[in-house]
């Protein structure tokens, strides 16, 4: 038997993927333009309202110049470890 799949790798992505676009200065707009997504699409993951797609995961990530990896890992981003 499945189990509901629960939210927490969403919140996970939802948080770095706002924490490293706002690190690279990029609006939801101006990430949005680089992956040749839509800009409300980046705004409901951000808001954890969208499954996302391997390949936009992967289109992201190396939009901010970050791996895969990097935006599924939590992180605590009160330091200043995520500059690029």
């Amino acid at each position: 038997m499945f189990r509901k799949p629960s939210h927490k790798l969403l919140l996970i992505i939802s948080n770095n993927l706002k924490s490293y676009r706002s690190a690279n200065n990029l609006s939801q707009e101006e990430l949005a333009e680089l992956c040749k997504l839509h800009r409300t699409y980046i705004g409901a993951i951000e808001r954890c309202e969208k499954n996302l797609s391997l390949s936009s995961l992967e289109i992201i990530a190396e939009a901010l110049g970050i791996t895969v990896p990097e935006l599924l890992i939590p992180r605590d981003f009160n330091d200043a470890t995520i500059s690029r």
